[in-house]
């Protein structure tokens, strides 16, 4: 029976890794407990290492290229087999490939928000996100320090702890380099190679080599990004005084399109000029001492141009006009115009010269 399992044994005579996946490590070549034939072939291709390990311990590297498998290339093996003088049988011995290409396009992201002092918001929370590229450097360490005894290490045995340093040591950044969020987005390259800088060493000790680091975005709390517009909004409006008073002659002017509604022009004019000094001294507050308020400005005349016998005659002031009407030299149905108005419009139907005509009585009744 024994001499039966020795001449059905088969022996292992090429031993390659072809990755037919995109996110794989390492893998274990499975030879389920077969042995290795002596002089064998190690095939490793570009962006791979294989490792051999016997009984636990790491023996031999090899890179790139084709390999026989023979004593004088196995110098660490056969120290640990016993083989002083050659040894020509076959062996048993464990083959792991480490992927060494660059894996790139990782993710990684800040779970919960960093709250910093920023020095002209004051307390602030941001969250950031990016990408990162690694590599395999060092690929006995990295066995030794992440693998271990598994047989197939893919991407997302490894990805979150990677992840976690980066996001750790760009709080740290953060915090240190007091940038204010207003001027960060001017220096997203620089945070990103300060952070490759920074990592470089926590990486190297897992025998990984961070390739490059990327800072996409740094966002604010939405409520935050809304006060931030509405400030951006009163920049763009520069002066708020001329702003104000640009507001109340477009006001004027509507009441003037429509003198059928609405109070007297007049009075609207020093109604806007009023409301815009009120709302200035509000914006600026009471952080001085208090001083009396302000004189209204004078509204301007009020002056209109009368149409008489086809001929534009004036501008008349409201005691001018009123001295007309009474005389009789305007009346209801005459055209008039004043700054603001679209068009010749009949004095009657002008509200602002209501007071200048007398009131009319009203009819007798029936006898």
């Amino acid at each position: 029976m024994g001499i039966f399992n020795f001449l059905s044994k088969q022996f292992i005579d090429i031993i390659e890794w072809l990755d037919d996946s995109r996110d794989t490590l390492v893998w274990r070549f499975d030879h389920a407990n077969n042995e290795i034939k002596y002089g064998a072939k190690l095939i490793v291709r570009e962006s791979q290492a294989a490792l051999f390990i016997n009984e636990g311990q790491l023996a031999d590297v090899y890179g790139p290229g084709t390999h026989t498998l023979v004593t004088q290339n196995m110098p660490i093996l056969s120290t640990l087999k016993g083989w002083k003088y050659g040894f020509e049988s076959p062996f048993k011995a464990e083959v792991y490939f480490v992927n060494t290409k660059v894996f790139a396009n990782w993710k990684w992201g800040t779970k919960n928000p960093i709250t910093m002092r920023d020095p002209e918001i004051g307390p602030v929370r941001l969250r950031a996100f990016g990408t990162y590229s690694i590599r395999v450097s060092d690929p006995a360490k990295f066995v030794k320090e992440l693998v271990g005894t598994n047989g197939q290490f893919r991407a997302e045995d490894v990805a979150d702890n990677l992840r976690n340093m980066i996001v750790t040591r760009f709080t740290d950044i953060i915090g240190e380099a007091k940038i204010p969020v207003l001027d960060m987005a001017g220096n997203v390259n620089e945070l990103s190679n300060y952070i490759k800088e920074k990592i470089a060493h926590d990486f190297d000790t897992y025998g990984v080599e961070v390739v490059k680091v990327l800072v996409e975005n740094i966002s604010l709390p939405p409520e935050v990004e809304a006060m931030l517009d509405k400030r951006s909004s009163m920049g763009i409006l520069g002066n708020l005084d001329q702003y104000t008073k640009f507001q109340a002659a477009n006001a004027i002017e509507k009441a003037a399109d429509n003198p059928s509604g609405g109070m007297g022009t007049g009075m609207g004019v020093g109604m806007g000029f009023g409301l815009g000094n009120q709302m200035m001294n509000n914006m600026v507050g009471n952080t001085a001492a208090p001083n009396p308020p302000p004189v209204p400005p004078t509204p301007p005349p009020v002056q209109f141009f009368v149409a008489v016998n086809g001929q534009q005659q004036g501008p008349f002031n409201m005691n001018q006009l009123t001295q007309m009407a009474t005389n009789g030299q305007l009346t209801r149905e005459s055209l008039v115009w004043m700054q603001g108005m679209s068009g010749w419009t009949q004095a009657g139907q002008v509200q602002a010269l209501n007071s200048v005509f007398a009131p009319m009585p009203p009819p007798l009744p029936p006898m």
